[in-house]
Parts: structure tokens; C-alpha cells; sequence
């Protein structure tokens, strides 16, 4: 686990650095000329995440929220004419800009009928 170093000269923060001399990792301080040699070698550690698979999003408030756009378009399910409309928040590169709509009767979740029926684009 990595930990953070003090000065022992100056309680300054001790930075590690590679000494090329002794062939060892030390944690020097920038103030003054201290250095002590580093027992633990690790110095950054970045554990990764896997994700499995993407979380629908909680949408039961959607449609009483006042700063969400409307729009008239009927529920596949309910048949309602209302809806709330968002845009998808995801960052991937291959994702496109599609509109979300949660119905404000029965709070499915659906985006636009039509966008099924259109060609996918090669880029």
C-alpha cells in the first residue's frame, strides 16, 4: 500500500524518485537534500473495474421533474402521449446522440420507433 513520506530534516513531503548511483528507488526531499531509500516500492497503484454490463437508470422521478423536456409522442406500452425526453449520458465513442423517452403515465422507458427502421451507417 502506498503511504505518504515526510522529511525527517525539514517535515517537508518526501517525492519518490529513481537514484541511477544505487540502482534504487529513494523518496527525496525537494527542500533540502534528504533522501531515504524506499522499503515499500510501490508507488501508484491503479486497480481496474470490470463492468459487466450497463445499469438501466432510475427513472421513476423522470416524469415529475420540471427541468425535463416533453414531448408528444405515444407510449409503446400505455399508449400515453406524453413523455419525458433526456439524451443518453454514456461517453463511448461508438454511441450516438439518442433521445430517451420515460412516459409520464406508466414511467416506461423507450426510445423513438422510428430510429429502428433506419439503416445503420458504416463509418
Amino acid at each position: 500500500m502506498a503511504s505518504l513520506h515526510f522529511c525527517s530534516e525539514c517535515n517537508n513531503l518526501l517525492y519518490p524518485k529513481a537514484d541511477q548511483q544505487r540502482r534504487v528507488m529513494v523518496y527525496a526531499c525537494r527542500i533540502c537534500a534528504y533522501d531515504e531509500i524506499g522499503q515499500n516500492q510501490c508507488v501508484y497503484r491503479n486497480d481496474l473495474l470490470t463492468v459487466t454490463k450497463e445499469q438501466v437508470g432510475v427513472t421513476a422521478d423522470l416524469p415529475a421533474d420540471p427541468t425535463l423536456a416533453h414531448s408528444k409522442i405515444a407510449c409503446p406500452q400505455c399508449g400515453n402521449e406524453d413523455a419525458v425526453t433526456f439524451q443518453d449520458q454514456s461517453k463511448r465513442k461508438e454511441t450516438r446522440m439518442i433521445l430517451f423517452y420515460v412516459c409520464s403515465k406508466c414511467n416506461h422507458s423507450f426510445t423513438d420507433p422510428s430510429l429502428a427502421s433506419e439503416p445503420q451507417r458504416e463509418e
